[in-house]
């Protein structure tokens, strides 16, 4: 899984003017890999409760979430896209990461995307 998130996950980052063409190949290009991305998150954090809780938010959270899925919902335009690709990535997180926490705190590796849907 390492192996996967560190070599095989690209999202480019172009700018904004570029991909707001939803039928440009650069758009599409993106859109493709960012959800392979997050199809890959919600499959490490499958994971959960048969590897190290640890290995399993390092790799999910740390890694694939803010390395490379924020930036690209943090270039998303705010619209109904934006909404989707976060309620894609809250979806895949587990519950029982957030049993325990008190109100309006959440995990270390989750505070950029917080404050991002905050926003």
């Amino acid at each position: 899984m390492k192996k996967s998130v560190e070599e095989d996950v690209f999202i480019p980052l172009y700018p904004k003017s570029t991909v707001e063409d939803k039928s440009s190949l650069r758009s599409k290009f993106q859109e493709r890999r960012f959800w392979s991305a997050v199809k890959l998150l919600s499959n490490v954090v499958l994971w959960d409760g048969i590897i190290p809780e640890d290995k399993v938010r390092d790799l999910g959270l740390s890694k694939l979430l803010n390395r490379y899925l924020l930036l690209n919902i943090l270039n998303t335009p705010l619209g109904l896209d934006s909404i989707e690709k976060c309620n894609k990535v809250v979806a895949c997180l587990p519950e029982r990461w957030f049993q325990g926490l008190k109100g309006g705190s959440t995990l270390p590796e989750l505070l950029n995307f917080s404050q991002h849907l905050l926003q």
